[in-house]
Protein backbone atom coordinates (compact mmCIF):
# COMPACT_ATOMS: atom_id res chain seq x y z
CA UNK A 1 0.00 0.00 0.00
CA UNK A 2 1.45 3.29 -0.93
CA UNK A 3 0.87 6.79 0.71
CA UNK A 4 1.91 10.45 -0.05
CA UNK A 5 4.71 12.50 2.09
CA UNK A 6 2.52 14.75 3.77
CA UNK A 7 1.97 17.86 2.05
CA UNK A 8 3.04 16.57 -1.09
CA UNK A 9 1.70 14.35 -3.73
CA UNK A 10 5.20 12.32 -3.85
CA UNK A 11 4.29 8.58 -3.28
CA UNK A 12 5.93 6.25 -1.10
CA UNK A 13 5.74 2.70 -0.30
CA UNK A 14 6.27 3.81 3.98
CA UNK A 15 7.01 6.62 5.94
CA UNK A 16 10.29 5.80 7.11
CA UNK A 17 12.40 8.41 9.90
CA UNK A 18 15.16 10.12 7.39
CA UNK A 19 12.85 9.07 4.53
CA UNK A 20 12.04 12.98 4.02
CA UNK A 21 15.50 14.42 4.28
CA UNK A 22 16.72 11.66 1.70
CA UNK A 23 13.97 12.65 -0.63
CA UNK A 24 14.32 16.47 -0.19
CA UNK A 25 18.59 15.53 -0.49
CA UNK A 26 17.60 13.64 -4.33
CA UNK A 27 14.88 16.11 -5.33
CA UNK A 28 17.66 19.25 -4.50
CA UNK A 29 20.66 17.38 -5.19
CA UNK A 30 21.48 20.06 -8.20
CA UNK A 31 19.99 22.77 -6.83
CA UNK A 32 16.96 24.49 -6.71
CA UNK A 33 13.51 23.78 -8.15
CA UNK A 34 11.27 25.55 -10.73
CA UNK A 35 7.54 26.40 -10.19
CA UNK A 36 6.36 23.89 -12.47
CA UNK A 37 8.16 21.18 -10.52
CA UNK A 38 6.95 22.48 -6.98
CA UNK A 39 3.20 22.38 -8.51
CA UNK A 40 3.45 19.07 -9.51
CA UNK A 41 5.43 17.82 -6.26
CA UNK A 42 2.54 19.65 -4.34
CA UNK A 43 -0.55 19.25 -6.03
CA UNK A 44 -1.21 22.89 -6.45
CA UNK A 45 -1.57 25.62 -8.82
CA UNK A 46 1.25 27.51 -9.52
CA UNK A 47 -0.87 30.95 -9.21
CA UNK A 48 -1.65 29.66 -5.79
CA UNK A 49 2.30 29.02 -5.25
CA UNK A 50 3.18 32.61 -6.48
CA UNK A 51 -0.01 34.46 -3.97
CA UNK A 52 2.23 32.82 -1.26
CA UNK A 53 5.27 34.44 -2.16
CA UNK A 54 3.44 37.89 -3.36
CA UNK A 55 2.00 37.64 0.43
CA UNK A 56 5.21 36.89 1.92
CA UNK A 57 4.07 33.62 2.98
CA UNK A 58 7.29 32.65 1.10
CA UNK A 59 10.28 33.83 0.25
CA UNK A 60 10.58 34.74 -3.47
CA UNK A 61 12.74 32.16 -5.87
CA UNK A 62 16.13 32.56 -6.44
CA UNK A 63 16.72 32.96 -10.67
CA UNK A 64 13.34 31.65 -11.05
CA UNK A 65 14.40 28.60 -8.82
CA UNK A 66 13.06 27.30 -4.93
CA UNK A 67 15.23 26.37 -2.74
CA UNK A 68 14.84 23.21 -0.34
CA UNK A 69 13.37 25.57 2.64
CA UNK A 70 11.17 27.56 0.25
CA UNK A 71 9.63 23.75 -0.63
CA UNK A 72 9.62 22.97 2.84
CA UNK A 73 7.53 26.03 3.66
CA UNK A 74 4.81 25.26 0.88
CA UNK A 75 4.71 21.81 1.99
CA UNK A 76 3.89 22.28 5.12
CA UNK A 77 1.31 25.22 4.02
CA UNK A 78 -0.30 22.49 1.62
CA UNK A 79 -0.19 19.93 4.74
CA UNK A 80 -2.26 22.17 7.36
CA UNK A 81 -3.90 24.73 5.22
CA UNK A 82 -7.44 22.85 5.08
CA UNK A 83 -7.55 23.20 9.03
CA UNK A 84 -5.28 26.34 9.84
CA UNK A 85 -5.59 29.70 8.34
CA UNK A 86 -2.66 30.26 6.24
CA UNK A 87 -1.41 33.44 8.30
CA UNK A 88 -1.69 31.07 11.47
CA UNK A 89 0.30 28.62 9.69
CA UNK A 90 2.87 31.44 8.90
CA UNK A 91 3.17 32.72 12.72
CA UNK A 92 3.45 29.14 13.57
CA UNK A 93 6.68 28.40 11.69
CA UNK A 94 8.11 31.94 13.01
CA UNK A 95 7.82 30.92 16.43
CA UNK A 96 10.84 28.31 15.49
CA UNK A 97 11.17 28.75 12.27
CA UNK A 98 12.28 32.47 12.31
CA UNK A 99 10.89 35.18 9.15
CA UNK A 100 10.52 33.80 6.20
CA UNK A 101 12.26 37.01 4.73
CA UNK A 102 15.01 36.82 7.59
CA UNK A 103 17.23 33.87 7.05
CA UNK A 104 19.43 34.74 10.09
CA UNK A 105 16.04 34.58 11.82
CA UNK A 106 16.39 30.77 11.92
CA UNK A 107 16.34 28.84 14.63
CA UNK A 108 15.05 25.59 12.69
CA UNK A 109 14.73 25.42 9.20
CA UNK A 110 11.39 24.90 7.25
CA UNK A 111 13.15 21.79 6.11
CA UNK A 112 14.48 20.08 9.50
CA UNK A 113 10.90 20.97 10.92
CA UNK A 114 9.34 19.18 7.95
CA UNK A 115 11.97 16.21 8.50
CA UNK A 116 11.30 15.76 12.38
CA UNK A 117 7.36 16.06 11.70
CA UNK A 118 7.64 13.22 9.21
CA UNK A 119 9.86 11.13 11.69
CA UNK A 120 7.25 11.75 14.04
CA UNK A 121 4.69 10.04 11.89
CA UNK A 122 6.94 7.58 11.22
CA UNK A 123 7.31 6.10 14.48
CA UNK A 124 3.61 5.72 14.43
CA UNK A 125 3.86 5.74 18.35
CA UNK A 126 0.32 7.81 19.15
CA UNK A 127 -3.02 7.77 18.87
CA UNK A 128 -4.08 11.65 18.21
CA UNK A 129 -6.92 11.23 20.82
CA UNK A 130 -4.26 10.38 23.34
CA UNK A 131 -2.87 13.77 24.38
CA UNK A 132 -0.21 12.69 26.81
CA UNK A 133 0.78 9.96 23.88
CA UNK A 134 0.77 13.06 20.99
CA UNK A 135 2.77 15.08 24.30
CA UNK A 136 5.29 12.26 24.63
CA UNK A 137 5.97 11.57 20.63
CA UNK A 138 6.44 15.39 20.14
CA UNK A 139 9.22 15.41 23.17
CA UNK A 140 10.53 12.16 21.79
CA UNK A 141 11.37 14.06 18.56
CA UNK A 142 12.50 17.04 19.98
CA UNK A 143 15.23 15.10 22.45
CA UNK A 144 18.29 15.77 20.61
CA UNK A 145 17.14 19.74 19.84
CA UNK A 146 19.40 22.28 21.44
CA UNK A 147 17.35 25.79 20.72
CA UNK A 148 19.47 28.58 21.33
CA UNK A 149 16.75 30.08 22.38
CA UNK A 150 15.44 28.95 26.06
CA UNK A 151 12.06 27.29 25.62
CA UNK A 152 12.88 26.79 22.08
CA UNK A 153 12.48 22.95 23.07
CA UNK A 154 9.10 22.98 24.58
CA UNK A 155 8.02 25.70 21.41
CA UNK A 156 9.37 23.02 19.04
CA UNK A 157 7.18 20.32 20.69
CA UNK A 158 4.11 22.53 21.06
CA UNK A 159 4.54 23.20 17.43
CA UNK A 160 4.71 19.47 16.39
CA UNK A 161 1.53 18.84 18.48
CA UNK A 162 -0.22 21.21 16.47
CA UNK A 163 1.11 19.53 13.38
CA UNK A 164 -0.24 16.57 14.15
CA UNK A 165 -3.57 17.34 14.94
CA UNK A 166 -3.93 19.91 12.35
CA UNK A 167 -2.67 16.98 9.96
CA UNK A 168 -5.03 14.58 11.41
CA UNK A 169 -8.36 16.45 11.12
CA UNK A 170 -7.79 17.81 7.70
CA UNK A 171 -7.24 13.93 7.04
CA UNK A 172 -10.26 13.16 8.70
CA UNK A 173 -12.16 15.74 6.85
CA UNK A 174 -11.00 14.34 3.72
CA UNK A 175 -12.08 10.79 4.61
CA UNK A 176 -15.74 12.39 5.69
CA UNK A 177 -15.64 13.63 2.27
CA UNK A 178 -14.86 10.54 0.71
CA UNK A 179 -17.72 8.66 2.32
CA UNK A 180 -20.18 11.36 1.66
CA UNK A 181 -19.47 11.54 -1.70
CA UNK A 182 -19.91 7.69 -2.06
CA UNK A 183 -23.30 8.44 -0.48
CA UNK A 184 -24.80 10.63 -3.22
Amino acid sequence: MSSTFPGTTIETTSLDKGSSKLLFDGIFATGGITLSQVSVMTGLEPYLIQNWVKRGFVTPPVKRLYSKKQFARIVIINMLRETIQIERICSLIHIIGGSPNDPNDDLIGDDELYHRYVDLLADHRFNTSDKQSVLNAAEEACADFDGSLPNARRQLVRILQVMIYAHAASKLRQSAEELFSALQ
